[in-house]
This record gives C-alpha cells, sequence and structure tokens, in this order.
C-alpha cells in the first residue's frame, strides 16, 4: 500500500517537472529601442508679475 501511494506520488511529481520544462507559456523576447523618449510640454509657460509693494494681496488674517 505504502509502495503503491509512493509509485504513484513519484509518478506525478515527474509530469510535474515535465510539464514545467516543456510548458508553452513562454515569453517572446521584446526588442527594446534605446530611442529616448521625448517628453513634451503640453501646457504653455504663464509667466508671472511680480506685485508693487503698494499692490499685495490680503492674507484673510
Amino acid at each position: 500500500m505504502i509502495l503503491t501511494i509512493t509509485l504513484i506520488f513519484s509518478f506525478l511529481v515527474a509530469i510535474n517537472f515535465l510539464l514545467l520544462i516543456f510548458s508553452c507559456n513562454k515569453s517572446a523576447k521584446q526588442i527594446k529601442s534605446n530611442k529616448p523618449r521625448v517628453i513634451r510640454n503640453l501646457r504653455p509657460t504663464i509667466s508671472t508679475t511680480q506685485l508693487q509693494t503698494g499692490q499685495l494681496a490680503a492674507t484673510g488674517s
């Protein structure tokens, strides 16, 4: 009885290793391009003007 269980278990482990080695779910090799990515700024640059000393904004305190 123990011999039968051991043989079945060994057979299942061997099948598992064979399936692991010959599995079809291998990822394809992807060719990486060495081109640098160009990041474009889509928003226009907003220039700010500095307030004069008499035109300070209220702070609310």
